[in-house]
């Protein structure tokens, strides 16, 4: 069973930045591609961004796609979200998830964290 905990969220102005952290215990957080999702009131959840197991793939949702960066740190069991050039449409409760293969899927993934919740004011 793995635990992810979510940090890093907060009200920010268009154009900032934030980063958001995904620690996970309590498993083999290397044998995992992580993935970012997030959802808006009232929207389904959407992915964001994937990464492999061993960090040399990611793939990212075309909305975020150059403004968005996921890394992780195996050693530190830590999985990343570098967020530049917010816009208030990036608003959202942002969730990590470990998934046994790399997916894009919100159902291909077997472990949630709670959230954080980012917002973007004009």
């Amino acid at each position: 069973q793995v635990q992810l905990v979510e940090s890093g969220g907060g009200l920010v102005q268009t154009g900032g930045s934030l980063r958001l952290s995904c620690a996970a215990s309590g498993g083999t957080f290397s044998g995992y591609t992580m993935g970012w999702f997030r959802q808006a009131p009232g929207k389904e959840r959407d992915f964001v961004a994937v990464i492999t197991w061993h960090g040399a793939s990611t793939y990212a949702a075309d909305s975020v796609k150059g403004r968005f960066t996921i890394t992780r740190d195996n050693a530190k069991d830590t999985v990343y979200l570098q967020m530049n050039s917010l816009k208030p449409e990036d608003t959202a409760n942002y969730y990590c998830a470990a998934a046994r293969r790399h997916s894009t899927y919100p159902a291909d993934y077997d472990y949630w964290g709670q959230g954080t919740q980012v917002t973007v004011s004009s």
